[in-house]
């Protein structure tokens, strides 16, 4: 949140929260209802066709009968935070002076709860504009430990979940999150570095590294999202979170036996050794 009274200067503050300074300035203007609609359904070809980038979306959107060029679809994708989970140049939303750490998965065999956390935030669309959906999951349960829905991508809300996971579950061996500009913010560094966790950052565009959050998102979307025509910031919160409580608690997964997350989660969690 920008502070137009606190000592350290405006500039400064956009550049730890990972927005440009113009931003602060620029009064935001809600998008067409045009475009609303078409923001729709380009999340729900990602979804299908996470590999996509902004020429093969333009053609799907052609099958569909809606015309829009390449520029402008590729406008509305950085405004929801969508690049195409592929190796190819410029997909990722980095902020040039952020930094970035490496990824940490590769050929690790994840086996149990609290071994790593992954973060990520996700476009949600409602009857008029749209939020950002920021959630902590746990990559071995699918469960998820934390989360907040917001009107921005600011470093802040990234901040906010990943430290409400941390008092309520203890400290994960690794976090693991894009290369966003909310998670390469000093603030969110330094949240997850302060706890003791490792911090893994995905390559850039690649698949294999946000696999299974997409498939996270992919339940809320389809099984509660899109089923939905949220009128305000408030409903959408409240709604997400209703949903969530039930996929923790309830929602089967094929992947964990037939198990809850929260079921795959209790049991994936190290057994304390029994005093002598």
């Amino acid at each position: 949140m920008i502070c137009r009274d606190h000592p350290v200067s405006i500039t400064q503050q956009a550049h730890l929260l990972g927005m440009s300074r113009s931003a602060v300035y620029d009064l935001p203007r809600p998008p067409s209802a045009a475009d609303l609609a078409l923001m729709r359904r380009i999340d729900e070809i990602h979804l299908e066709h996470p590999f996509m980038g902004s020429r093969q979306i333009v053609r799907a959107l052609r099958r569909d009968g809606l015309q829009a060029g390449r520029l402008h679809v590729r406008t509305l994708m950085r405004k929801m935070g969508l690049h195409a989970l592929a190796p190819q140049p410029g997909t990722s939303q980095r902020h040039p002076g952020h930094k970035v750490f490496p990824y940490l998965l590769r050929a690790l065999a994840i086996v149990r709860s609290n071994q790593v956390w992954a973060l990520d935030t996700t476009y949600i669309p409602m009857a008029r504009g749209f939020v950002y959906l920021t959630a902590v999951v746990d990559v071995f349960s699918r469960r998820i430990l934390a989360h907040r829905v917001a009107i921005t991508l600011e470093a802040q809300h990234a901040v906010e979940a990943i430290q409400e996971a941390l008092a309520r579950h203890g400290t994960p061996e690794i976090v693991n999150t894009d290369q966003g500009s909310q998670f390469t913010a000093q603030d969110f560094v330094d949240a997850v570095q302060n706890s003791g966790a490792q911090l893994s950052m995905d390559g850039r565009g690649a698949w294999r590294d946000n696999v299974f959050v997409e498939r996270v998102w992919r339940s809320v979307k389809y099984e509660r999202v899109y089923l939905r025509a949220y009128a305000s910031v408030r409903e959408a919160r409240a709604d997400i979170g209703q949903y969530i409580d039930w996929y923790n608690r309830e929602r089967p997964h094929s992947s964990q036996d037939g198990n809850t997350p929260e079921q795959a989660y209790l049991a994936g969690l190290p057994t304390l050794p029994e005093a002598a």
